[in-house]
């Protein structure tokens, strides 16, 4: 039995369990270990994804006969020259738009708790399961605008600390740039043999599934922004560049990004004009039809293949998990795991291959 492979699985979850356990148990020894994990991350994250939006810029450049110190240098002053048009072209427009929504939030919220009213005044001609959605939303307006005012601040204190992390990403983005080639030598040195080239290979085909699926998830979300920002000038809709921008950050969640950036834009519509929240809708649903039949296929290819169920799943258990950031890794650590997975199987067929043409 102890041969058996479903007894050694057995045993090996039984043994990560327990040093899970045990880790728990000494969790006082390792808390300076995760707060200086954690106060990395960030910086870490943001030049990961940086390193693999400028890495094909140095490589041209480098194929150009450019030495790489010039080359990442070239790279350091387009991202600082890219930033500083953006925050020129944006910034003033969105710090407007967000003095205004700020100014106009307590009318807004009148506004709301008023359509309740006249709702709840036409209670005779409506059915029993909206009367009692009307009944369980009146008088919750406030305490809905105040939970939002305090995640509104818990995240503007959150981006505050995070603007301030990302001073040292530079430093982080540089080093890959450098040494991008010397990282998976350095771990495969530890192994010999078929091991030692499982590792290049497994490494290899995690880099190409991270960067497939940064590069185009990025400029999926992009485009995606682009979109409702159009769409939404075209309408009219007040506070546009926002909302549009927020599309654009949550576009970053695969499959329920875009049902999380159309809330915002409908209260907005239903606030300013109840008729537009048929257009706004419009437009998310025109946006999201290009955007899954036309853009991600093209952009985005097969790099995870991930089936929306599974998607679903993933970032609602990794969202209780971890939060926000449960949420926004989900997928890129699922793809990491399934790539490591598949090159597992892939070597173990391979070996068994060998044995059977041995035989």
């Amino acid at each position: 039995m102890v041969n058996k492979r479903w007894f050694q699985a057995g045993i090996a979850i039984v043994l990560i369990l327990i040093i899970i356990l045990l880790f728990r148990q000494i969790n006082d020894i390792f808390n300076p270990l995760l707060i200086v994990a954690g106060t990395v991350f960030l910086p870490m994250l943001i030049a990961g994804v940086l390193f693999y939006l400028t890495r094909p810029v140095v490589n041209w450049l480098e194929g150009k006969k450019l030495p790489r110190w010039a080359s990442i240098l070239s790279v350091f002053l387009l991202l600082i020259v890219a930033f500083w048009v953006l925050f020129a072209m944006i910034g003033p427009i969105v710090n407007e738009q967000a003095a205004r929504l700020a100014k106009n939030t307590p009318q807004m919220v009148n506004a709301a708790q008023d359509a309740i009213n006249y709702l709840m005044n036409q209670r005779e001609r409506m059915p029993q399961f909206v009367m009692q959605a009307l009944q369980d939303a009146e008088g919750k307006v406030e305490d809905w605008a105040m939970t939002f005012g305090t995640w509104l601040l818990t995240f503007v204190q959150g981006l505050l600390q995070a603007v301030f992390l990302t001073v040292l990403a530079p430093f982080f983005l540089f080093y890959m740039l450098k040494d991008r080639e010397k990282f998976a030598p350095f771990l495969a040195k530890f192994f010999s043999g078929h091991r030692r080239q499982w590792v290049l290979r497994t490494l290899k085909d995690l880099d190409e599934t991270l960067q497939s699926y940064i590069q185009g998830q990025l400029l999926v979300s992009f485009l995606v922004g682009v979109m409702l920002l159009i769409g939404y000038l075209i309408i009219g809709l007040d506070y546009s560049l926002i909302l549009a921008l927020i599309g654009m950050a949550t576009n970053i969640i695969p499959f329920l990004g875009p049902y999380l950036a159309v809330t915002p834009a409908l209260f907005v519509a239903w606030i300013q004009d109840p008729q537009m929240v048929i257009w706004v809708a419009l437009i998310m649903l025109i946006a999201q039809q290009i955007e899954s039949n036309l853009i991600s296929p093209n952009v985005m290819g097969k790099a995870l293949d991930i089936h929306p169920l599974t998607v679903i799943t993933l970032i609602l258990a990794a969202g209780n998990i971890a939060g926000i950031w449960g949420v926004i890794l989900a997928i890129p650590v699922y793809g990491i795991i399934k790539t490591v997975v598949v090159n597992l199987y892939s070597a173990r067929k391979e070996i068994k291959d060998a044995v059977t043409k041995e035989i």
